[in-house]
């Protein structure tokens, strides 16, 4: 899902924030809805047909609150999105929509397999674009107070898309958090970065491939696509390898990493073009090792997880007639959220700073770790091992 955020309009900051969370008072905070939407210059046909419909869903609230008990191991995550399926079916519908993906590539500078491989991650190359009414969630979510202000304003833009384009309401379906279409873009990134690929007038991310795929490209290139780079790539690291370069803060140049003797994932020598790469260690020194270049961030900031980042890498590679990857990720238990929190409060009582435990291995998290892991004697590669939880005291 596209976590792009634009600023929301200085009517959106108004005291109407202030709204109602419990579903008995759903009905309150819809009217508080009908006067932004008014402030927004909404018609009062569009606020009459819409907000004046609109329903509390409470399974919504319940998804968007759910804190998982497990994190998903690389295995696990890359397993399950990176499938002989996806590969054969993302070459068929490649060689299926040749023309158009070769306009598209022409216009925005997007390679087709990268289209059809965030298609693939999207929503399985549309066969599941979700089944929840967006305006009904959009609004549900507007009036719980945990993030209402981004709720609000995507339920405004969404209904905007309703007026702009004649869209029918209960056409408008999605995610639980309103994602929309083939590409799961949400309202403010429908608004701004939606194409026409078809030429009928509309901008319809649910029946037209053309305007998905299309404006997926627009996105990309909007974002910053290097034309003519690649995402990144699997690569070998040396055995003496030390690990103090880990992650996109120590992006260095290829010759440097030529240096450090990196090689290619078949073993042949870096070629070394005037580029700089992060390096990536989704599953600990044992698993696999990625490359990741400017496009890597791009893919990022469509969704800022690394594991979707190399999936979807990956995915476009094979698609493309690429390799399976060279070292297959280890098979590793989902790690329980409790148990990462543990390991942080102990880093923090041994003197190494991570912050204030949340169960979650972020940056901070991982230079922690490393630090301890150098301390003991393990390798430092920051990945949280059965080994590092053994060295520290924890079963």
């Amino acid at each position: 899902m596209i976590k792009i955020v634009p600023i929301a309009s200085a009517l959106l900051l108004s005291s109407l924030w202030a709204v109602p969370a419990i579903a008995n008072d759903f009905p309150s905070c819809v009217v508080k809805l009908k006067i932004t939407a008014q402030q927004e210059g909404l018609s009062k046909e569009t606020i009459d047909n819409t907000l004046a419909n609109v329903k509390y869903v409470s399974r919504v609230i319940e998804l968007d609150k759910k804190q998982p008990e497990f994190s998903q191991t690389f295995d696990n995550y890359f397993s399950k999105r990176v499938t002989d399926w996806r590969v054969q079916q993302g070459r068929k519908l490649l060689k299926e929509n040749k023309q158009l993906l070769e306009e598209i590539q022409e216009t925005y500078g997007i390679p087709p397999q990268y289209l059809m491989a965030f298609w693939g991650l999207e929503t399985n190359f549309g066969s599941y674009k979700g089944k929840m009414p967006v305006l009904d969630s959009l609004a549900t979510l507007a009036c719980d107070p945990r993030r209402s202000k981004y709720f609000t304003g995507e339920l405004m833009k969404a209904l905007k898309l309703k007026e702009k384009y004649d869209f029918d309401a209960s056409q408008m379906v999605g995610s639980w958090a309103g994602a929309m279409g083939h590409t799961q873009f949400m309202p403010s990134a429908y608004t701004h970065y939606a194409v026409d690929g078809d030429g009928d007038g509309k901008a319809d991310l649910w029946n037209s491939t053309a305007d998905a795929l299309t404006s997926a490209a627009n996105f990309l290139n909007q974002l910053g696509w290097q034309r003519n780079e690649r995402w990144g790539r699997e690569v070998k690291l040396p055995e003496d390898f030390n690990y103090d370069h880990l992650g996109k803060a120590q992006s260095q140049s290829l010759i440097q990493w030529q240096k450090l003797g990196v090689m290619q994932s078949n073993g042949n020598a870096l070629s070394t073009p005037d580029m700089n790469a992060a390096l990536y260690l989704p599953a600990g020194h044992m698993g696999p090792a990625f490359f990741g270049y400017k496009n890597f961030d791009v893919i990022m900031r469509w969704n800022r997880s690394t594991f979707y980042a190399i999936a979807v890498g990956h995915l476009a590679d094979r698609i493309n007639g690429g390799v399976s990857l060279k070292v297959a990720p280890p098979k590793q238990d989902n790690l329980s959220r409790a148990r990462v929190k543990t390991l942080q409060v102990k880093l923090n009582e041994k003197g190494f700073d991570v912050g204030k435990p949340d169960g979650v291995m972020g940056t901070n998290s991982k230079t922690g770790l490393r630090a301890y892991q150098r301390s003991v004697g393990l390798v430092a590669d920051g990945f949280p091992s059965e080994a590092t939880f053994t060295a520290i005291g924890i079963n």
